[in-house]
């Protein structure tokens, strides 16, 4: 069975400080791959595995004071997202997380949004 989160009911903080207006969160995890041919063939004999990237984007109405003073610092800091669903809670933590950018867009019919994407040195999911 799904497991279904609720934005309404979950909560992400920065180094412990909830992120206020937050509209969105989202990673991506890559693992560099390397495939081992056989000689003569055409087969794949074996994988092996590099680094592993994580990126991700903080979607925040606005925009954020605590996150614009750590890309401003260029200071390390770490996430933890609690998503839950009624009695169902999943924690996932960022760890050694940098804001490598941000851009602002505001149109004429909705609020300013502010987009941080950040690295992280590994994700934790419980």
């Amino acid at each position: 069975m799904p497991q279904i989160y609720s934005a309404f009911a979950s909560e992400v903080k920065i180094n412990e400080e909830t992120v206020e207006g937050l509209q969105s969160i989202e990673y991506n995890v890559v693992k560099n791959r390397q495939h081992v041919g056989a000689i003569g063939t055409d087969e794949r004999i074996a994988v092996y595995f590099g680094l592993k990237v994580v990126t991700g984007k903080l979607r925040v109405a606005s925009g954020n004071v605590k996150l614009d003073d750590l890309l401003q610092k260029n200071e390390e800091f770490s996430i933890s997202a609690t998503l839950k669903h009624r009695d169902t809670e999943r924690k996932v933590t960022f760890d050694a997380c940098y804001i490598e950018d941000k851009s602002f867009a505001m149109s004429a019919s909705a609020h300013g949004e502010t987009i941080y994407s950040f690295t992280a040195t590994r994700v934790r999911e419980e």
